[in-house]
């Protein structure tokens, strides 16, 4: 695993962009407007901070972390050779064989051409955190998009409303002190927000399908052609909604918005539509 990857220009604008919005939030907007010494202002700076830490935290995590690599012990299970090597023939699994790492590769894992090297349950490689979004991270980058949304959110809702009774005020005070840094940081929150919000409404339709972004795509070409032969196509690894949801956040409800990682497992194996069959794969 390189390291040089935890350092790179999107990086330090991503942050530089987090620190520019908290500083305006906080110490120029609430206070301006509601005063950081009043229980409004105070609550809301309070529930800022906490948002803002928590995404910078989760975006430092999913930076740092590992995706998720592929064993050096790794090989395909073929005990059951006929069910098996017909199931994983069909499904893409155990029989792939990553031709650049020279080594087979367990099912939904991808080789990535930036990092060099097999992901498990790659989703796709991100320039803004410089790292692969795999199987380890899946879920701190999802966490972390969620509350980047409702901080952006709350910093945007603020904004409006503070820069509404600057404008009331001036025009009473017949003033012009309408801030130079409210057009900067709303030029910043808007398209930030509305990107941001796309971003987690796109990954909330791949978890409730229990699908990587690569998968969505796999799938479109392979119900084409399902289409195509007269068959219909179904994801394999598509349980249910409820199902998808624990098998990505985890069994409990509680921790969903929380970055922990305990329930994911190796990454080798996932439960499939056809474990009624094949009662020997396991997550």
């Amino acid at each position: 695993m390189k390291k040089e990857r935890l350092v790179s220009l999107p990086i330090a604008l991503g942050l530089s962009v987090i620190g520019f919005i908290y500083y305006a939030t906080v110490f120029v907007v609430i206070d301006g407007w509601m005063g950081l010494g009043t229980s409004n202002g105070l609550m809301n700076a309070a529930a800022f901070t906490a948002l803002a830490f928590m995404s910078v935290l989760t975006y430092a995590m999913a930076i740092a972390g590992d995706p998720g690599h592929v064993p050096s012990s790794f090989a395909p299970d073929v005990e059951d050779s006929e069910i098996s090597l017909r199931f994983f023939a069909m499904q893409g699994g155990d029989l792939r064989y990553c031709q650049k790492c020279s080594r087979y590769k367990p099912p939904r894992a991808h080789h990535c051409r930036v990092c060099r090297r097999c992901v498990l349950r790659m989703d796709h490689h991100c320039a803004w955190i410089n790292n692969c979004v795999g199987h380890s991270n899946y879920k701190v980058f999802f966490v972390f998009v969620l509350y980047a949304v409702i901080a952006c959110i709350h910093s945007l809702v603020l904004l409006v409303g503070s820069a509404a009774d600057d404008v009331h005020m001036d025009q009473h005070q017949n003033g012009g002190s309408f801030k130079t840094i409210y057009i900067i940081c709303g030029v910043l929150l808007v398209p930030l927000t509305l990107v941001l919000t796309v971003l987690l409404g796109w990954h909330i339709y791949l978890i409730l399908h229990n699908k990587t972004t690569i998968e969505y795509y796999e799938g479109v070409r392979a119900k084409w052609l399902a289409e195509k032969a007269g068959n219909t196509y179904r994801h394999p690894y598509d349980l249910g909604v409820f199902e998808n949801l624990v098998s990505v956040l985890g069994p409990n409800p509680f921790c969903w918005i929380c970055p922990t990682t305990g329930h994911i497992g190796s990454g080798l194996r996932f439960r499939t539509l056809h474990d009624s069959f094949l009662p020997t794969m396991s997550r």
